[in-house]
């Protein structure tokens, strides 16, 4: 007969055990802007939910996204990698110009499954893993098409994810949905509400393993669609709204935007509810900025612009039993980085031949160190709103180079955060300096040049790119 203290200290080790994996909650939203959220200074949106996890944890003021558009930051994530080591390195399938100065490298529509990604690494250790929502990371009209969904990526279970980067089901936001593992519902029923059903179902099921949540929502993107109610209430709040801060009053985007919060709010809840929250990291951000330029907290430029409106993310992480509530953070980070930081949380070994960009940000959860990182790097040879474009943020610099012509903007973000005064011919020193580095980094990751176009012709270009236009302000 064993001894109970024996028993104790068995259990008291198989605690230890289950303690030393947490659970890890991933909650990636499409076209978030920095300015989205309470806990970033919105005032019409209304995110108690979200503003609480980031007051429970910490809040970092210098996130981004690896890349302006969806894709490529999302492939970013998942890998550890930039997408310009990727290759890929524009939303499936892109723009098409035919006859634009430069010509679009021949860049990648998938994830080589010869990388382990996040995803594969946590179930190798005994992680669940499920994927929850936008995917948006397959071949479209190519062979290998149905090899390429999250399901071959590492994820047991799918629910939402498809080729779609927004929803195109007979009821777009609501019910029919037409998305893999998704009833339909009733209808009425709104896709963020339905999706978080799934999700919720999925911690019960999964609650005694240690799992990895991702959930990827459609929302923030178009088509712009909230539950009636919502936009009843935020159509009202518009009217006497004192829009001293020029916020976007879109009262169906603002709906949008508690219903997220209200899936957050859900999720946690769940957690506590399981008595799983303490040993949980959650964690939440965005795939690029917002889709206006009044959702970037007064930043320049939006969604597919190569300045910071088009790439810095709101980004929070709770771990109860690690993160002091109410930390902050102003260290530079990227989406690269979850891939390793999850890897140390777990306690597994890192996997530098995979995220061989991301750093893991295990000390700056806990309080201790700054990053010995201080440079990131930007690639992104296609057209979109704006032109062809490269960019390095170092420390408090941040170069922007044009391909087309070559044209040089710089910044000193520390006293210049809005990007309103280009230093390049000022300080033509550091511009060059930062020039010769980005252009190592790009040869270090093979990066894919542009070339000039032989079909190049100035009177069928179409939709060429534009600076972002000055702000209006909204009432």
């Amino acid at each position: 007969m064993i001894h109970k203290a024996l028993l104790s200290i068995v259990f008291a080790g198989l605690l230890s055990a289950k303690d030393s994996k947490p659970n890890f909650v991933f909650l990636l939203v499409d076209d978030l802007g920095l300015g989205d959220f309470g806990c970033y200074g919105a005032k019409f949106y209304e995110t108690p939910h979200i503003d609480k996890l980031a007051a429970d944890g910490m809040l970092f003021t210098n996130g981004y996204a690896a890349c302006t558009v969806c894709s490529p930051s999302r492939a970013a994530i998942l890998s550890g990698c930039y997408p310009a080591r990727l290759k890929l390195t524009d939303w499936i399938t892109g723009h098409k110009k035919p006859f634009a100065k430069l010509s679009v490298p021949k860049w990648e529509t998938r994830i080589d499954h010869k990388r382990v990604l996040l995803p594969e690494a946590l179930k190798e250790a005994g992680y669940a893993t499920a994927f929850f929502g936008k995917w948006h990371l397959m071949p479209i009209g190519q062979p290998d098409f149905d090899k390429h969904y999250p399901t071959s990526h590492g994820f047991d279970i799918n629910v939402g994810g498809r080729e779609w980067g927004q929803p195109k089901g007979k009821g777009k936001y609501f019910s029919p949905f037409g998305m893999p593992g998704l009833d339909d519902g009733k209808p009425g029923d709104f896709l963020t509400n339905k999706l978080t059903d799934a999700a919720v179902d999925f911690l019960e099921k999964k609650q005694d393993d240690p799992f990895l949540l991702y959930f990827s929502y459609y929302t923030v993107h178009g088509p712009v669609m909230a539950p009636p109610a919502l936009v009843k209430k935020y159509t009202e709040k518009a009217k006497t709204f004192n829009n001293a801060k020029n916020e976007h009053l879109e009262p169906r985007r603002a709906g949008m935007v508690e219903a997220l919060d209200n899936s957050v709010g859900r999720l946690v809840a769940k957690l506590d509810e399981l008595g799983i929250a303490e040993n949980t990291v959650i964690i939440l951000t965005g795939d690029n900025g917002g889709n206006y330029d009044t959702t970037t907290a007064g930043l320049k430029g939006f969604k597919g612009f190569s300045h910071e409106g088009g790439v810095r993310e709101p980004f929070v992480v709770k771990w109860p039993a690690k993160i002091a509530p109410k930390s902050t953070c102003s260290e530079m980070v990227i989406g690269t980085d979850f891939y390793p930081t999850m890897l140390e949380a777990a306690g597994l070994p890192a996997r530098p031949d995979q995220h061989r960009d991301g750093v893991s940000l295990l000390s700056l959860l806990n309080g201790k160190n700054e990053l010995k990182r201080d440079t990131l790097y930007w690639h992104y040879p296609h057209y979109h709103r704006t032109m062809p474009y490269g960019a390095i943020r170092e420390k408090n610099w941040k170069l922007i180079e044009f391909y087309e012509e070559g044209d040089l903007e710089l910044y000193d973000l520390a006293k210049d955060p809005h990007e309103k005064n280009n230093l390049a011919t000022k300080n033509p020193k550091k511009a060059q300096e930062l020039l010769a580095k980005f252009k190592a980094w790009k040869k270090s990751v093979d990066a894919q040049a542009m070339t000039p176009n032989p079909n190049h012709d100035p009177n069928r270009e179409k939709g060429r790119a534009k600076k972002p236009k000055k702000k209006k302000t909204t009432k």
